[in-house]
């Protein structure tokens, strides 16, 4: 594959919902343009871009795949992002190093929630986008009428530059609005036809729309367009291409994947419309400062993803400055650590060609680098950091287990599978004595459980994570603890007279108020060490106790015989004796929970929050025109709340959950979570 300078470089990203046809377009690009010498298809597991096992098997993308077309001596990089809301950190690595974004929407489906959200995505990231209407091959499909809907949605921005000329559910033609021609695919072939007479008021229609918007671009063209006079074909693109960049135009093309209708005028768009790494918005440094892209600069890269198998690690970075080639040793600006490179490598779905080298703006992978992560900036002298991915917050976990006791194995797979992928985190909970996985969805979680075993051989099973519970007391008391031991020789003696009471402090609060020497000082700090080995256990439920005050006031010794291990003794006998008295009761933990949603939802979320528990403390409008719902919530009742509110909101719900403090118990909760941990206790002494 040849080197391409940076003016002949596009970086696009595909996004949308999941089945709405992204990968198809891909595979079509590829096909048309002989990359590949057959065109897949997801339902055959054939396709370039989901080649990945779980992929093949799902018949979804799981993961943001890379696809250079070349065409008309120009590269173009796809970049393939997973649909489904569960993959999202995937599409926030390919929107990193694309220039563009295109939201691929259904002919027949139209604008779901997963088209919204793109557009949101693509709106802040500040990238330009494209719209593509695709499957015109389905029954009901109709471009006009969603090109209209997305007018109505997006905004009047959005305009079409390419539509198709249908006969029932076969795309007779596509019309490039620009040019005032029509093309016919036909196999490989794409060939210019008459433009039927039935196109002829949708050009003018649309026209006018893309003449509005692009008259923006020039006072030239603002004032041809207010006397009247039609913009030829070069002022038209120039206006378009101005349009892209500024945000004032989205083009929006159609056609039919699977026949390769409107392939070739779509990928003609992105060269002619989209802008180059060069024209493109700057990058940003950790410290917040731009950085342009220099082709003629020392040097540098940026690690966007990383692929980990058995074997290794597969690093794919784009070029930001100068050309990357297999000799160079680059440094890492955030570990110091030298990389030699190696072999550097253009990647095609699963393929890798080697090359001599990568120029800037353009997207690349290399294999084995040691210290290196998602979002490091690699460079000659190691002095260039730019700008981390912002991932989203994981938001469902579960405690995962090895079958078979692959304790090992399964430390190191996961670790393995959270280099590639930064929206999986890894807890052990040293209180839970879990090991606890987290990710974006219970799929994402599925996904990651399948790669453990198919990768790293090792199955793996998943169970709703425990809750970390505690105790505390509600009354004062007193009590005794009285420890004597007589074995031959010198024995034990510890006495002590402890008052426990309820504390400010979720730590133990330890005091000591002795008259007289009846317990020698030397021994508080024995007294003290076995009530904070006590309170690791309570008495209803074996769970920490917290909020605990504990006075030593009296007590005796033995001058003999008494030591530090015979006053631990006597304080724990002491704690076991006054807790029961001492009105105990189980805390749960609670969380201020923030819920973003469309104000249609607000009723069925806030209904829901009440059957959990939960007490809604307020409601504000939101960005983007949704609203959120402020509450306070029993974690034990929110381990599912990812699925649930996804469920709810047909995808559109959000959420923030963070700890506050802990609260005491209905009785019936407290009831079963004692039962639970009778039958826990019990299971373990079985084993």
């Amino acid at each position: 594959m040849a080197a391409y300078s940076i003016d002949k470089i596009r970086n696009i990203c595909l996004l949308g919902h999941v089945g709405d046809g992204k990968t198809a377009l891909t595979e079509s690009m590829l096909y048309l343009t002989r990359a590949t010498d057959r065109l897949g298809k997801a339902s055959d597991g054939n396709t370039v871009c989901d080649f990945d096992p779980e992929e093949v098997k799902r018949q979804f993308s799981i993961s943001t795949a890379i696809a250079p077309v070349e065409y008309n001596g120009y590269k173009v990089n796809v970049l393939d992002c997973p649909g489904f809301f569960d993959f999202v950190g995937e599409v926030y690595e390919g929107m990193r190093v694309a220039d563009v974004g295109c939201i691929v929407v259904s002919g027949k489906g139209g604008i779901n929630v997963g088209s919204e959200k793109s557009w949101k995505m693509l709106s802040k990231a500040g990238l330009p986008k494209f719209f593509y209407i695709g499957k015109m091959d389905e029954e009901h499909a109709d471009y006009h009428k969603v090109a209209s809907a997305l007018r109505e949605k997006f905004g009047i921005s959005v305009c079409p530059v390419v539509f198709p000329v249908m006969n029932g559910t076969k795309v007779e033609c596509v019309v490039d609005i620009v040019s005032k021609k029509a093309y016919k695919a036909d196999g490989l072939k794409t060939t210019e036809v008459p433009v039927p007479a039935e196109a002829e008021e949708y050009i003018e229609e649309y026209r006018a729309i893309i003449s509005e918007n692009a008259a923006e671009a020039s006072e030239e063209l603002m004032e041809k367009f207010f006397e009247g006079e039609e913009f030829t074909e070069q002022e038209m693109l120039m206006g378009i291409q101005a349009g892209v960049k500024s945000g004032s135009i989205c083009p929006a093309s159609g056609g039919c994947a699977y026949t390769g209708a409107g392939t070739i005028s779509f990928l003609e768009g992105i060269i002619n419309y989209a802008p180059n790494p060069a024209e493109g918005q700057n990058d940003m440094t950790a410290d917040g400062d731009e950085f342009k892209l220099d082709p003629s600069g020392a040097p540098a890269l940026y690690v966007f993803k990383n692929v980990a198998d058995q074997y290794g690690r597969l690093s794919y970075f784009r070029v930001v400055s100068g050309s990357v080639t297999g000799d160079l040793t680059l440094v890492n600006s955030r570990s110091g650590a030298k990389e030699k490179m190696g072999h550097v490598y253009m990647i095609r779905g699963k393929k890798s060609i080697e090359v001599d080298s990568i120029s800037a703006g353009d997207i690349g992978a290399v294999s084995k680098l040691t210290d290196t992560l998602t979002c490091d900036t690699l460079s000659t002298a190691g002095d260039l950091t730019l700008a981390s991915i912002e991932f989203p917050h994981t938001c469902y976990s579960r405690a995962i287990v090895a079958k078979g006791g692959n304790e090992d194995k399964i430390s190191t797979g996961l670790n393995r599978l959270k280099d590639e992928d930064p929206c999986l985190g890894i807890e052990n909970n040293a209180e839970t004595h879990e090991q606890i996985i987290s990710g974006m969805g219970d799929m994402h979680i599925e996904v990651i459980c399948s790669k453990l075993k198919a990768k790293f051989g090792v199955e793996v099973a998943t169970t709703e994570p425990r809750i970390a519970y505690r105790e505390k007391i509600r009354k004062k008391v007193e009590k005794q603890g009285r420890h004597k031991k007589q074995s031959g020789g010198s024995g034990q003696f510890g006495d002590v007279w402890i008052r426990f009471e309820p504390g400010e402090e979720l730590d133990l609060e330890f005091a000591e108020e002795v008259f007289g020497g009846s317990v020698p000082r030397q021994y508080f700090p024995s007294v003290e060490k076995g009530l904070r080995d006590s309170i690791k256990k309570g008495v209803l439920a074996g769970y920490p106790v917290v909020n605990l005050k504990a006075t030593l006031h009296d007590g005796s010794y033995h001058p003999v015989d008494s030591q530090d291990i015979a006053f631990q003794m006597a304080a724990r006998i002491a704690y076991k004796a006054a807790m029961r008295e001492a009105n105990p009761v189980i805390l749960e933990p609670y969380g201020t929970l923030k819920v973003y949603v469309p104000d249609e939802y607000m009723g069925d979320i806030i209904g829901d929050l009440n059957k959990r528990r939960g007490r809604v403390m307020g409601m504000n409008p939101f960005e983007d025109g949704l609203q959120v719902i402020e509450a306070e919530v029993p974690f034990s009742e929110m381990s599912s709340y990812a699925i649930d509110l996804r469920s709810m909101t047909r995808g559109w719900g959000s959420f923030d959950l963070d700890f506050v403090r802990y609260e005491e118990t209905p009785p019936a909760v407290q009831a079963t979570i004692i039962e639970e941990a009778k039958s826990r206790m019990e299971e373990d002494d079985d084993e």
